[in-house]
């Protein structure tokens, strides 16, 4: 039996002042799913995210996030729905400590005990972030930079974590990590994760569904073992 979707955009377009940077865009990410977004640098992935989370707002269109529309709605308020990002280049507080970081993602949360229940969820995840609790988050590797931004997204307990190129710039075996515990953060929880990454062979391997997006349009949407296996995706994203 197919899961309703979480997630919803119909014909969705949005616009950097005059520039048309989604092009009407339709798609879904059924609940507890690892649904992926892959494309060529530019092709208007991350503009996806920040229309869904509203910081670039859609001008057209509709976004239904569980059952409800939150296309209109201000970044925090769409936050507080259970929606939450791990934005490209992680961004997190450099001058603030690891421990600091996770509270900033709490920061809606009234529920102390669950905070720290989660603070210690995330610490189970990523170990290290234990060990450097007190240290400042500049101060942190890449990798380690990449584990605080999904710990601070988690600590929201979003029903949505989006990712957005959790593997950017990261050495192979921090890569490997970082899916595995995508790959767990889904099994455990049941997060529903849209998941945005130019490590198309990765994204797909993990993802039920998966979307292929050119010039700010969907040009392709399938199970994501079929884009695997599709001779276009392969030739332009997978190297084959």
């Amino acid at each position: 039996m197919n899961k309703p979707p979480l997630l919803q955009l119909k014909d969705v377009h949005t616009f950097y002042d005059n520039i048309h940077a989604l092009k009407g865009i339709s798609l879904s990410a059924p609940q507890g799913a690892i649904v992926c977004l892959i494309g060529a640098n530019g092709a208007g992935k991350s503009t996806t995210l920040m229309t869904i989370c509203g910081v670039e707002p859609s001008r057209q269109g509709e976004i239904i996030f569980d059952g409800q529309p939150i296309h209109g709605l201000r970044p925090e308020q769409i936050t507080s729905r259970g929606i939450a990002q791990s934005p490209e280049g992680r961004q997190i507080f450099p001058r603030m400590s690891v421990f600091e970081n996770l509270e900033m993602g709490a920061f809606l949360r009234k529920d102390k005990e669950g905070i720290q229940n989660d603070m210690d969820w995330v610490f189970n995840l990523f170990p290290v972030l234990k060990d450097r609790i007190g240290q400042l988050g500049g101060t942190l590797s890449g990798g380690e930079q990449q584990m605080l931004a999904i710990g601070r997204a988690l600590m929201a307990r979003p029903k949505l974590l989006l990712l957005d190129e959790p593997s950017l710039g990261l050495a192979p075996k921090m890569v490997e990590k970082i899916f595995e515990t995508i790959i767990e953060i889904n099994q455990k929880s049941g997060t529903t994760i849209f998941l945005v990454e130019q490590n198309a062979q990765m994204a797909l391997s993990i993802s039920s569904l998966g979307f292929v997006m050119e010039t700010g349009r969907i040009v392709i949407s399938d199970k994501a073992s079929a884009l695997l296996e599709n001779e276009r995706v392969k030739k332009a994203y997978l190297g084959e």
